[in-house]
């Protein structure tokens, strides 16, 4: 009699995502289902393969060696079915993607929306996050990030034009202060502070002029995670934001925003859609990619493995 590798298969679902909880949403069964095919797959085998407590979810050392031995087979398994997508007259699958929320925001939804109504058979699924984190390990099928911070052993796309930081106030707060005319006169200002963990703490604010850097590390009442509430603070008056010029550039039109020390404004690389050079690519992967690749120019800098 053959084996049901069904169990199993729950059992690696469960130990890659360290949670009962995410495991059953994934595999869209109930929390105690899963839970009673892992205990049947700990019973048939007569060891303990995963140490539960209330917060957390980790394997036993006998529950890593199973993982270490059938975790690729699997992995080979799955790329293999997406793979037979080939076969298919509509392309079809699911495509995980992890970008920050500027990317996903600004860069990815304006090209998915059309996306999704020309191939209704390709799911796609964006998760927003500001760590650098290892696309291969966290399974997804690719990553948004800004050219510089690509691996060197990763495909990069351009998705993105290269753009500039911008330094902004309201008009509010500018009333009662001068504006800054050097990056020094900084220390004399509130400024509204990003706090990323791809930065390890407060997001330095970096200028250049005449080929002089500059890196300054700011003070001020506000501190936030995401980049929408910096902007939300600025537009009420509290203090100097960091921002992209294209999320700067329209508050700024519109005399809502005040643009300071822009001959001090920094260049950025652009965002690029990366993934492994050893993936499987499904049609569906390859559509998603072209969709993504920005088509202009403008380039200032790049990653050597870039594809442009």
């Amino acid at each position: 009699m053959r084996e049901n590798f069904n169990d199993i298969f729950a059992f690696l679902i469960v130990a890659r995502e360290g949670s009962f909880t995410k495991a059953a949403a994934q595999l869209g069964v109930s929390q105690s289902a899963l839970s009673q095919t892992v205990r049947g797959l700990e019973a048939r085998l007569g060891v303990r393969l995963l140490t539960r407590t209330t917060r957390s979810v980790t394997p036993t050392a006998a529950g890593e060696r199973l993982l270490g031995r059938i975790s690729p087979s699997f992995q080979d398994i799955e790329s293999e079915i997406a793979a037979l997508s080939v076969l298919r007259d509509k392309p079809a699958g699911t495509i995980r993607i992890s970008a920050p929320f500027h990317a996903a925001e600004a860069i990815i939804w304006p090209k998915l929306e059309g996306f999704l109504r020309d191939y209704p058979d390709i799911h796609v699924e964006v998760n927003v996050e500001h760590r650098l984190i290892d696309i291969v390990a966290e399974r997804y099928d690719a990553g948004v990030r800004l050219g510089e911070r690509v691996a060197k052993d990763m495909v990069a796309v351009r998705i993105s034009r290269d753009s500039r930081m911008a330094v902004v106030g309201s008009p509010r707060y500018f009333s009662a202060r001068q504006q800054p005319v050097t990056p020094k006169d900084l220390a004399q200002h509130n400024c509204i502070n990003l706090r990323f963990p791809t930065y390890g703490g407060l997001m330095p604010w970096e200028f250049q002029k005449d080929g002089h850097a500059l890196s300054v590390q700011v003070n001020g009442q506000c501190v936030f995670n995401l980049s929408p509430m910096v902007l939300h603070a600025a537009l009420a008056g509290h203090g100097l934001a960091y921002l992209p010029e294209s999320v700067a550039d329209e508050y700024v039109a519109t005399g809502h925003l005040i643009r300071v020390l822009e001959d001090w404004s920094q260049p950025i690389s652009g965002y690029h859609l990366y993934y492994a050079s050893h993936r499987l690519t499904s049609p569906a992967f390859a559509l998603f990619v072209e969709a993504m690749r920005e088509t202009g120019d403008g380039k200032i800098a790049q990653n050597p493995n870039c594809d442009t």
